[in-house]
């Protein structure tokens, strides 16, 4: 009981319920599994679509790590939340590409703010 109401609808009634639309859309035969092309390219762009976020994503914290030693890692961290922000969009989660966004402006304020050279005194160029 208690898997059903946290799992969201009942197993079997979805799906039948997913037989019915597949086979009224001409998707399905019975015994037989069809994938169409479609599937199959959003499978691979999705693929893509998360390559594409976890690197934009690493490059950010890189880049946040190293923000210390040179005001152009505030820059190169601008850019990461910039890239963050677009796979945010294109993912389908808005909020997290406006709070990216947010961040593309508070780093650029700290860029253009900061004296150049080092941040932390001694690190050389």
């Amino acid at each position: 009981m208690f898997l059903w109401l946290t799992s969201g609808g009942h197993p079997t009634k979805d799906a039948t319920r997913a037989r019915f639309y597949a086979a009224r859309q001409g998707l399905h035969e019975p015994g037989k599994v069809v994938a169409s092309a479609r599937d199959a390219g959003s499978v691979r762009l999705g693929g893509m679509l998360t390559l594409f976020g976890a690197s934009a994503l690493s490059f950010m914290m890189l880049m946040y790590a190293l923000e210390r030693r040179h005001r152009l890692f505030v820059l190169a961290f601008a850019l990461g939340c910039a890239l963050s922000s677009a796979y945010g969009f294109l993912a389908g989660t808005w909020p997290f590409g406006v709070v990216e966004l947010i961040w593309v402006v508070i780093a650029l304020r700290r860029y253009f703010t900061l004296a150049g050279g080092p941040l932390v005194p001694g690190l050389r160029r």
